[in-house]
């Protein structure tokens, strides 16, 4: 591949992860009043990563605002086995969670950047902005680090035939394929939950958490 073939791939997937960013975050009328712009970008991207992005939209557009709202909200906040945050796939309710939280702000100030005030570090959609405008390397390598979550979250969205699923579809076609060792991790976490620190409650069944 030629220098100029490289940096095209790589804005191709910074496109694709601001674009991943923004679609992940809760719908409210700033990102309906965004779709065309989002449309544009993400159009001239490789098929496997635009027909998506493109039919997301258009669910969007067909949804309207309350549904969609309604919608976010039953997935992401209300069945932790669709969290978006990706520390707690691998880390749970535990306190090296809080150590991993710090060490994304770390990774973020290293970079130049503030971390976000109003949103955790881990989200998703923060770190596929961090990847897609802020440290391109340093964010992609989040992404690779937390795959497992990555393939667990998709798997989880998948189940309930969530739209959703297809944008986590494309944020794993940015990265190299999976090896054995994120195979493991997913087959672990999946069996039994994240780690638990908290006194008193039972452990996921076997299935996973809900």
């Amino acid at each position: 591949m030629s220098r100029r073939a490289g940096r095209r791939a790589v804005d191709r997937t910074a496109v694709a992860h601001q674009a991943l960013s923004l679609l992940l975050g809760y719908p409210d009328q700033r990102l309906f009043e965004r779709r065309p712009v989002i449309a544009d970008a993400v159009a001239s991207l490789p098929d496997d990563l635009a027909a998506p992005l493109l039919e997301f939209l258009d669910h969007l557009t067909a949804t309207g605002p309350a549904t969609a709202q309604r919608d976010y909200v039953t997935t992401f906040d209300l069945r932790p086995r669709c969290c978006l945050y990706l520390s707690w796939w691998t880390h749970g309710d535990t306190r090296e969670r809080g150590k991993a939280l710090v060490r994304f702000k770390e990774i973020y100030r290293t970079a130049g950047l503030t971390p976000p005030e109003h949103e955790l570090p881990d989200h998703l959609g923060v770190v596929l902005e961090f990847a897609a405008i802020g440290d391109r390397e340093a964010g992609r390598a989040l992404l690779v680090e937390h795959r497992p979550a990555l393939e667990l979250l998709r798997t989880a969205l998948s189940g309930r035939r969530s739209p959703y699923a297809r944008l986590v579809e494309v944020a794993l076609a940015t990265l190299p394929a999976a090896g054995p060792d994120v195979r493991e991790t997913v087959r672990r976490i999946a069996a039994t939950g994240p780690p638990q620190e908290r006194v008193g409650l039972e452990p996921y069944p076997s299935g996973g958490p809900r």
